[in-house]
């Protein structure tokens, strides 16, 4: 693998134009810090260089320092010398030749922390530039935090760095973050005379470190930053790393830009060996791997052109999916069976569209275009000419099998044929068919148009083709896709599956709702499981829940809670009374009766409170209902429904709102060691039944120390 680099040449004008190479992005590492370094000194010494520009290859500047340079320390990191805030503060920025940075693509985490050493910057208007070191749980560590502030003002500079919110370089001008505006085509002139005219003493000679004019006075930065504390505490409870960001910042403002840097690169060190940090890097990677799929993008196969999506059901998932599709320029045929379901599914597609205007993420001339390439059906007729076919209608066996009758009929014999089910069986789906090796599912998440994660299902039937087509329209439609087997539930949704059960089962034992539900939310989750079974509708969780008792009985747990109370007309938020009791806002409050249900359930299965159930805390609680889904993770794993231990991550994150700083379900037990996972549910399986029985592929790498990702046949032959 080639390494980075710079290259640098000297201009007729006298100006060195040194270059980022290390594509994709022209990250930064500690090659290209080296060469980098090693071209600087070389225009320092030439009597033929009067100023320097630094810029980036093939149209972008510097995506950011690279990842893998902190974790895999090399030689190369040994062969810089110094750190690199160090270069940039005292050979670049403290240089005796003037440096311009010409930015085109991307100036991110370290690239944009390079430019902003550098003695002026020039960029083109759409240029993305931010400081998003705080995604992965660290923060800017090449003197992002003070010289930011000192450019931008601190409220815009804290906007940027706690939230990771780029900008592009035409308000980057505006700010003074940027100082001149080129096009693509003049960038490198433009910023050749910029640094001639610094050198000429035209323009000022600007060293960022040392400004303070854009800084606010000592008590309104105090104020400013106890208010981005405040926020920080609210908006991410769990995590320490913004609260630093901040302490770093103040620490510059206060006790000066060198105090500033020595804490800034004390704290990112730290910070790099946090727990938090592992985890949102694991994520990283993870989430960028999800469309590799061994045996399917590996083999050579190109997807083929999508230009026009059918879909079937004009209901919730089926407006929400032809949004998606929409706001990424794909024509779309809406079906339903009438007149009647076919404008009110329109009408859904208008209302997710028209919701995006009112909160200034779309043009009313946007969402014409969009509504310009959807269209309405009452038959097939239509589907003849589609790439692809998604059916969402209700969880209806028999019709779901009826449908993709009548579109093997009428779709061309290369259209894709998905279904947006969530647990039934695609084998029972597609049995009545021919065609069985272009059926697959294509599992959306609610609301389609705004949750990231596209599941897709593939059975032993499913032509690899198929599944590259579905790869590459979620590419286009901006989901993260995560490939997955065919069985009862999947991967996301059988993986979790145990998260409620468990909850129900800790309530017959004595444990009250209210309290399991806070406990979920301090740990990270967006709601509680008996509040998410409130917003999905009992209606709904009976009946995956007969699925999973069906199909997976030995480790279910049947409580009575939910039929019972909906004996008595009790369905969820959508009829304003479940678990909780809804407002005309939908606003959940506590109902004092649900307290007779808990009872009746208590009474029915014979359970009173036990002395270890009284003595649970809060960790108690989050590990009796997620050790569960780890190990029905550990079941989809060794069945081979997933071939990768980090996709069931990513499904966790993305689809069902395990906190991302915890790293996914998996890596957060890892964390804890296998063992323990393992030793804590056999305590409860002993106590409570077969519902916590871990299995077999847990078991095997709790012996031997294992990671749950491990492969046990790679591990045999090794010994």
């Amino acid at each position: 693998m080639a390494k980075g680099k710079t290259e640098m040449a000297v201009r007729e004008d006298g100006v060195a134009v040194i270059t980022i190479v290390n594509p994709p992005v022209n990250a930064l590492s500690f090659d290209v810090l080296i060469s980098l370094n090693k071209h600087y000194e070389e225009a320092l010494r030439r009597d033929d260089v009067k100023a320097i520009v630094l810029t980036g290859a093939t149209g972008r500047f510097c995506g950011g320092f690279d990842i893998n340079a902190f974790q895999s320390p090399t030689s190369a990191k040994e062969d810089l010398k110094i750190a690199p805030s160090e270069f940039i503060t005292y050979f670049m920025e403290g240089g005796k030749k003037p440096v311009v940075a010409a930015i085109d693509g991307l100036a991110l985490g370290g690239g944009l922390e390079v430019a902003m050493a550098c003695h002026a910057r020039v960029s083109t208007p759409n240029a993305q530039l931010g400081l998003p070191e705080l995604q992965l749980g660290i923060i800017p560590g090449m003197g992002g935090t003070q010289r930011l502030p000192r450019l931008i003002g601190l409220p815009k500079s804290l906007e940027m760095m706690i939230l990771s919110k780029s900008i592009k370089g035409k308000e980057a001008h505006s700010l003074g973050l940027i100082n001149a505006i080129a096009s693509p085509t003049d960038l490198i002139s433009a910023a050749c005379l910029f640094a001639l005219q610094i050198a000429d003493h035209k323009k000022p000679w600007v060293k960022t470190i040392h400004r303070t004019d854009r800084l606010p006075s000592s008590e309104e930065s105090r104020q400013i930053l106890n208010f981005a504390r405040a926020q920080a505490r609210k908006q991410a409870p769990n995590v320490n790393h913004p609260l630093v960001c901040i302490d770093v910042i103040e620490e510059g403002i206060v006790s000066g830009p060198q105090a500033g840097l020595i804490k800034e690169t004390n704290c990112a060190k730290e910070l790099q060996a946090s727990q938090t940090s592992k985890s949102l890097i694991h994520v990283f990677f993870a989430q960028r791997a999800t469309s590799k799929v061994p045996g399917i993008t590996n083999i050579g196969l190109v997807p083929r052109k999508i230009k026009k999506v059918a879909i079937v059901g004009g209901g919730l998932m089926g407006s929400g999916i032809a949004t998606a599709l929409l706001l990424n320029n794909i024509s779309v045929i809406l079906k339903e069976i009438n007149e009647k379901f076919l404008q009110s599914g329109i009408a859904r597609v208008r209302a997710n569209l028209q919701s995006r205007v009112k909160k200034g993420n779309m043009t009313q001339e946007g969402l014409e275009k969009a509504l310009s390439l959807l269209s309405g059906a009452l038959d097939y007729e239509q589907f003849r000419d589609v790439d692809v076919v998604i059916e969402a209608i209700i969880e209806d066996v028999s019709l779901k099998q009826q449908i993709f009758c009548d579109l093997e009929k009428y779709c061309n014999s290369n259209c894709v044929l998905a279904t947006n089910t969530s647990t039934i069986d695609l084998d029972l789906i597609g049995q009545k068919t021919a065609s069985q090796d272009r059926i697959a599912g294509a599992h959306f998440f609610s609301p389609a148009q705004v949750m990231p994660l596209l599941e897709i299902v593939r059975t032993h039937n499913t032509s690899p083709q198929v599944v590259v087509d579905l790869l590459d329209l979620a590419k286009k439609i901006r989901k993260i896709p995560i490939v997955v087997r065919n069985c009862t539930g999947f991967a996301v949704n059988r993986m979790f599956f145990p998260y409620t059960q468990a909850a129900f089962l800790l309530v017959d034992h004595g444990v009250d709702l209210y309290r399991i539900d806070r406990a979920m939310v301090e740990f990270g989750m967006p709601m509680g499981p008996f509040r998410l079974v409130d917003l999905v509708g009992f209606g709904v969780a009976a009946a995956t829940g007969t699925q999973y008792l069906r199909s997976y009985p030995k480790r279910c747990y049947n409580s009575s809670l939910i039929p019972s109370m909906l004996q008595d007309e009790r369905t969820g938020e959508a009829s304003g009374k479940g678990f909780y009791i809804y407002d005309d806002k939908r606003k959940a409050s506590i109902d004092p009766e649900i307290a007779k249900y808990v009872e009746k359930s208590r009474r029915l299965f014979g359970f009173a409170p036990d002395s270890m159930i009284a003595g649970l805390t809060d960790k108690d609680i989050v590990e009796m209902l997620f050790f569960p889904v780890v190990n029905e993770a550990c079941w989809i794993l060794d069945e081979g429904i997933s071939v990768k231990f980090p996709d069931l991550d990513i499904a966790s994150i993305m689809g069902m709102g395990f906190p991302s700083y915890r790293g996914g379900i998996l890596f957060w037990a890892d964390a804890m060691g296998t063992n323990y996972v393992y030793s804590r549910l056999m305590t409860w399986c002993k106590l409570y039944g077969g519902f916590f029985k871990p299995c077999n592929y847990l078991a095997e790498r709790a012996v031997r120390g294992l990671s749950l990702g491990a492969r046990i046949d790679q591990v045999k032959s090794q010994l």
